[in-house]
């Protein structure tokens, strides 16, 4: 399948590369607003053609899925500009501000019959079933406490600093953690409290979001972009304990019993990256000319994008893209 990058930057580089070595896709286009920039990329990567606008990748008729890599406030754009073109879409998370523009966009998408999915990768990846297979077996008895965490010290990259580019380190960070959560502790969950510290440009620099299920489980999380976290992700049971190593990009389990006695461990199958399994999906879901991905639906994208909204109305925090 051929792939159409839209954007070039950093982390279109980084997924470039894992594209480069499966042969289930072709690296055929780049766009970015500079040419120049595109035409280096293209060199660089070994993509087929560079374009000096997103309009003209778009209207290539051999791009055939579109990968979105640009900066947060501009994916709900972006992802209307290409599904106009009638190309299937992988957009980067998070895949809009707010719910608002990420439902305008499924209804767009369903109108067009075009396929669109969100690149969270963890959704994807094979691990996230291993530790819901750990939990099912009953090794940890019930589970009743989740936590996860993210951290980077990243304040000064200018997407992450500035409320105007809808920055702050929950849309960027803080959604993995919400992810782990959510997926291994479901959406049911009967209360939300959060807590936050803003920087002078009102955005939030770190966070924390209770989430309380009515059965008495409780999931914290918490994300920041002004320290290095330890990036675990930690689901406690009556009988024992999981931990995972990176909810950003697992690196393996460990099952412990109440002793913290070690009782299995699991490790992260050989992976390119980690990045291929959400392009496999995509092709997948296309191929059986799906709308969504199995893996992340767009019901569940939507639920993580109304929790991420509805913190950010109880700090008080609003972005250009919400008025």
């Amino acid at each position: 399948m051929k792939i159409g990058v839209l954007g070039a930057g950093g982390i279109a580089r980084l997924v470039s590369a894992t594209l480069k070595r499966m042969p289930e896709v072709e690296c055929y286009a780049v766009a970015s607003r500079s040419l120049d920039k595109a035409q280096e990329f293209a060199y660089d990567l070994g993509f087929t053609k560079a374009y000096g606008s997103y309009e003209e990748m778009l209207s290539d008729e051999n791009v055939e899925l579109v990968y979105i890599t640009t900066i947060h406030s501009l994916h709900y754009e972006h992802a209307m500009l290409a599904i106009s073109h009638g190309k299937p879409v992988i957009c980067e998370k998070p895949f809009c501000v707010n719910a608002k523009e990420l439902k305008s966009l499924f209804e767009y998408a369903k109108k067009q019959n075009v396929f669109i999915t969100e690149a969270i990768w963890t959704r994807y990846m094979p691990m996230r079933n291993t530790i819901d297979e750990v939990i099912a077996s009953g090794i940890i008895g019930k589970p009743v406490t989740l936590t996860a965490n993210l951290g980077y010290s990243a304040g000064g990259v200018e997407r992450l600093a500035k409320n105007e580019l809808a920055g702050g380190a929950l849309l960027d960070i803080g959604v993995y953690p919400i992810n782990f959560a959510l997926m291994h502790f479901g959406n049911d969950y009967t209360s939300v409290t959060s807590d936050v510290v803003f920087t002078e440009n009102n955005v939030d620099m770190q966070s924390c979001i209770i989430l309380k299920y009515a059965d008495g489980r409780m999931a914290v999380i918490t994300s920041t972009f002004c320290a290095s976290a330890d990036r675990k992700g930690i689901i406690w049971g009556t009988n024992g304990y999981i931990v995972t190593e990176n909810v950003n990009n697992c690196q393996g389990i460990k099952v412990y019993d109440k002793e913290h006695n070690e009782l299995a461990s699991y490790s992260t199958p050989e992976q390119i990256s980690g990045y291929e399994y959400e392009f496999l999906s995509a092709i997948k879901a296309i191929s059986l000319n799906q709308l969504e991905c199995p893996e992340m639906p767009h019901e569940e994208s939507l639920r993580v994008m109304v929790l991420m909204d509805r913190v950010r109305s109880d700090w008080g925090l609003e972005y250009p893209n919400d008025r």
